[in-house]
């Protein structure tokens, strides 16, 4: 359901009390109106008071006790939008008469508190139904985009655009509100008076630096890798075949995501840039360790604004890397992990936008059952240590991007001289080599002779998570 249709719905059953914390008040006012149809719209704020929708502000109405005094006095259907109601929240008595506002059975009566942060007292528990403003779709976008540049071409910009191109530059403002999607098209117009196709990529380039600003989600550049560029996983890869041949979101059973743990320097993170280059859809990585912060509630709420940013940006790939650092078990904060963890449980099962999940970690044994149980993820793979054929598949690729795939010879005594190596540390002794001048076997033998793999040097480790793997999980 839109959100006009949502919020039409909330009215109509009678909620006499909505919470509704966004920062985008117009948008929100522009959905009211739209929801309520032809009930009154009324809308306060400190500043100009209490006014009907179109008409001038009723005398006084700029302090909370005039304003509630005309609101009480209201008869018949109506929705009275307070904007940023912080005045009306401090006071312990605005928040009664608040109450027995949302206490009224009055049908067709409705009061919306909106504000970029709200801070409801607990004497509206049960009272107040908070109400969650999703981020603008492709379509609301994509008539923001005509409206711009109609707007814009007014004022002598020169467009190119053509209706395909304007749904691509659309597309790729989802995952921002409406007020910066505004400002990123007029910036695209005001910076060299042409609005044309090249501009998605600007956009993107723009949304990704505008969204890292948070630092919980990063938009990550594209490497132009896919799975078979991937040296060894082949039953990972058979798994993935099968769920990459419709497009994301399309399939008949939904794909959820995939839990990839085992060995450090084994490809996991690669996976989750080669799943997304597969789809062609954008890959956002969110760090679970900047989600915390000091304050009560604080943590969720900013765990849940970067979750729905995401479904807004869907069909696309979220990559959670090392998932362990922010969900592990055992940490002492008062109960915040596992309120944050509750939030993701529950994304995890009741999400409907299509966003596959690769979640990595390095020590799963950190992490809490109910996250790697079944139906969190559609399966989970133990990555290990590459065998003979993965590390000449490896050696190979780092070969043939340096360009020296037909110098070196044959691959044999590489293969036998990076047995117990992980994949990046391979990469390393390669990428080592070439500072010793041209790429040959002797070089590269050289390097892996001189570097302490980590089955050297962590051999309990890497034991402890194959104990574990071989009762909780596929092998990749």
């Amino acid at each position: 359901m839109d959100p006009v249709g949502e919020l039409r719905l909330l009215l109509a059953s009678g909620t006499s009390l909505v919470t509704v914390e966004t920062p985008e008040e117009s948008r929100l006012l522009t959905l009211a109106r739209a929801a309520a149809g032809s009930t009154p719209i009324w809308m306060w704020s400190a500043a100009t008071g209490l006014r009907r929708d179109g008409r001038e502000p009723v005398y006084g109405t700029a302090v909370p006790d005039q304003m509630l005094d005309n609101v009480e006095a209201l008869s018949g259907p109506f929705v009275v939008v307070l904007c940023d109601p912080a005045p009306v929240l401090a006071d312990p008595t605005g928040v009664r008469r608040l109450k027995e506002l949302g206490q009224r059975t009055t049908p067709g009566q409705s009061l919306l508190l909106v504000g970029s942060h709200l801070t409801v007292p607990t004497e509206l528990d049960g009272v107040a139904h908070a109400w969650r403003l999703p981020l603008p779709d492709t379509a609301e976008l994509l008539a923001l985009v005509e409206r711009v540049e109609a707007r814009m071409v007014q004022r002598g910009t020169v467009s190119k655009l053509d209706d395909a191109s304007r749904v691509e530059l659309a597309r790729a403002l989802r995952g921002l509100t409406l007020l910066d999607a505004e400002r990123e098209v007029m910036a695209l117009a005001a910076a060299d008076g042409v609005l044309e196709p090249a501009d998605v990529v600007v956009a993107r380039d723009d949304k990704a630096e505008l969204l890292n600003q948070d630092g919980i989600l990063e938009v990550v550049a594209d490497e132009g890798r896919r799975l078979a560029d991937l040296g060894g996983l082949e039953l990972f890869k058979e798994w993935m075949g099968a769920r990459l041949r419709r497009p994301l979101g399309t399939a008949p059973e939904p794909v959820r995501g995939v839990l990839l743990t085992g060995v450090p320097g084994c490809g996991k993170s690669a996976v989750a840039h080669a799943v997304a280059e597969e789809w062609a859809v954008p890959l956002v990585l969110l760090d679970p360790g900047r989600v915390y912060r000091k304050y009560v509630g604080e943590s969720e709420t900013r765990f849940e604004a970067a979750l729905t940013t995401v479904e807004a940006m869907a069909p696309a790939v979220l990559w959670i890397d090392e998932i362990e650092k922010g969900f592990a078990t055992g940490g002492e904060d008062g109960g915040v992990t596992d309120r944050v963890l509750g939030t993701f449980l529950r994304w995890l099962q009741d999400r409907t936008a299509p966003v596959f999940v690769v979640a990595t970690a390095n020590d799963v044994t950190r992490l809490p059952p109910e996250l790697t149980r079944k139906g969190r993820f559609d399966e989970l793979f133990f990555v290990d240590l590459p065998d003979a054929a993965a590390r000449a598949a490896i050696l190979a690729g780092e070969l043939r991007r340096r360009g020296a795939d037909g110098t070196v010879g044959p691959l044999d005594g590489l293969v036998a001289a990076s047995e117990g190596f992980s994949g990046a540390e391979i990469a390393a002794s390669v990428a080592a080599a070439t500072y010793r001048g041209p790429l040959t076997a002797a070089t590269i033998t050289e390097e892996l002779a001189r570097s302490v793999p980590l089955a050297t040097s962590r051999p309990a480790e890497i034991a402890t998570l194959r104990a574990w793997a071989r009762d909780h999980a596929r092998a990749a």
